[in-house]
């Protein structure tokens, strides 16, 4: 079964990608689980939650928005782990957050309308699991290891709130190209 949103608006950023946001939901700060949840078109595959921003949103609020549809969870959002760029057969600029988990629904709208399921997994096997069918999801997870662990003391602030212009580190998913912006 597919999702639809009937009143769905697709926004686009200036140069024509489609903006997405997505959160790396953590069970806790250690950020050894993370939890995935199953796609609304291939139910047999996982993903990370996450989906299109409406209009006049913030990355941040969408991001959140769309983990509790998607997999129920509401926690603590973090830091902006990166802005990814998809140009395969879409154009998509996703901004990814990580998220510790401080609530998990027993039932939730994606559960309830479509069955979606939703599944803890380490995250070396996470990234296997992703690679074959969103190696783009892959590529978040592989992006941890480059960035700073929030239990280091060296991570980067939070406070992304309102903060549109784009500056932060871009990744392409056409390789491992890291692009200032």
């Amino acid at each position: 079964m597919m999702k639809f949103k009937p009143n769905q608006t697709r926004t686009y950023d200036g140069e024509g990608f489609k903006r997405r946001a997505a959160c790396l939901c953590f069970r806790n700060e250690t950020e050894d689980e993370v939890l995935l949840v199953s796609s609304s078109r291939h139910p047999d595959q996982w993903i990370v939650p996450g989906g299109g921003m409406e209009p006049n949103e913030e990355p941040c609020g969408a991001a959140a928005r769309e983990v509790y549809e998607e997999a129920g969870v509401k926690g603590k959002l973090g830091r902006l782990l990166g802005i990814f760029e998809h140009n395969q057969d879409r154009k998509h600029r996703t901004y990814v957050y990580t998220l510790i988990v401080t609530e998990m629904l027993e039932d939730w709208e994606d559960s309830v309308n479509i069955g979606r399921k939703r599944k803890w997994f380490k995250v070396d096997e996470a990234i296997r699991v992703l690679q074959n069918h969103k190696p783009v999801h892959a590529e978040y997870l592989r992006r941890l290891s480059d960035t700073c662990s929030p239990t280091n003391g060296n991570a980067p602030s939070s406070q992304v709130m309102g903060n549109n212009a784009p500056h932060y580190v871009v990744c392409s998913t056409k390789g491992s190209d890291l692009i200032n912006r």
